[in-house]
């Protein structure tokens, strides 16, 4: 009775840790299936329904059977890859057939990324499990040994590019070195906080859900990238970020990063119009001279083709091809 008692005492006290929510049957395709990654900033909290934040998050499994299909609770816009293959557009609510020409029997490989919810774009980005042959099973994807996150804007969210996120240079560039990769951007970002409200990584980026203010923050011991890549600065200056700011800001920023991920190599790209170069590069400069030999100026000057801008800023997809093409030899280097 006194083991009983004390219990109960403790459990009203909250001495007690609250007890996991279970965790699904690995190869049954609900969202807690451990055979299923999620890759990116994805919210957990709901055993039922994972929900992606920022752009280009996805999520990778195999699966056995001839068939596959999404539950969703309304409607989305996806991408789809299925066995290595280019990605396929799909959109529709409830149930959604990523096989309607069913796939050869054996096991597979599944990639699928949700079109980022932000801007004037509402669809409802919320996985809910996996629907299967039946007697098949999901099965664990081969581990990729490290993560590459990429840290930016619109053009870091792939705002013009064919497939979005996907077929941005950051996506890109994560595949092409066989890594996993995030990408925590959104259209419109900046680096500092404005009088006129740009949003800024500032403050956003450690935030979890979005960015959005008022958010907890992110939990950073869910990941530790290998590299983070930075492209920011495009915006600040169309928001009257004055040099001597941008430059400060953007050590701050370095010098924070540094702190939540010791080993990490930085990366920090000369914008690709030349926006606050000078400032980006004293500013990895200044962590240098502190001591950081990890963290790396890229200059970015002529990466771009004449061709590969579909407006006066955004990167088509011939520009991110060009971008991903410079830039993964570089992080590859690097990592070896």
């Amino acid at each position: 009775m006194r083991r009983l008692v004390t219990i109960a005492t403790a459990v009203l006290l909250g001495v007690l840790a609250p007890v996991a929510p279970a965790r699904g049957a690995a190869g049954d395709g609900t969202p807690t299936d451990p055979d299923i990654s999620f890759v990116g900033r994805w919210n957990t909290t709901n055993p039922a329904a994972y929900v992606p934040y920022w752009a280009g998050a996805y999520l990778r499994t195999g699966f056995t059977g001839r068939t596959v299909k999404l539950r969703q609770r309304n409607t989305v816009d996806l991408w789809a890859s299925i066995d290595g293959k280019a990605f396929t557009a799909f959109r529709g609510a409830g149930t959604i057939n990523l096989t309607p020409a069913p796939l050869a029997a054996g096991t597979h490989t599944l990639v699928v990324s949700y079109r980022q919810v932000a801007g004037s774009y509402t669809g409802d980005a919320v996985f809910q499990g996996l629907i299967l042959d039946a007697g098949a099973t999901t099965v664990k994807a081969p581990a990729r040994p490290r993560l590459v996150e990429f840290v930016g804007d619109s053009i870091t969210a792939g705002a013009t590019s064919s497939q979005l996120a996907v077929t941005d240079y950051a996506f890109q560039t994560g595949e092409r070195l066989g890594a996993d990769h995030t990408q925590i951007a959104i259209g419109g970002m900046c680096l500092s906080e404005t009088t006129d409200g740009c949003w800024a990584h500032q403050t956003r980026y450690w935030l979890a859900s979005g960015g959005q203010a008022g958010t907890d923050p992110w939990d950073f011991g869910r990941y530790t990238p290998a590299a983070v890549v930075i492209n920011l600065g495009t915006n600040d200056k169309s928001h009257g970020v004055s040099a001597a700011t941008f430059q400060a800001t953007y050590l701050s920023f370095l010098t924070r990063i540094r702190a939540k991920f010791p080993p990490t190599k930085i990366f920090a790209l000369r914008t690709f119009i030349g926006r606050y170069a000078t400032e980006t590069r004293a500013a990895v400069q200044a962590r240098n001279a502190a001591g950081d030999a990890n963290v790396f100026y890229v200059d970015t000057t002529g990466w771009l083709p004449a061709d590969g801008l579909s407006d006066s800023v955004h990167p088509n997809d011939k520009g991110h091809r060009a971008i991903t093409d410079r830039l993964a030899p570089i992080l590859a280097g690097a990592l070896s």
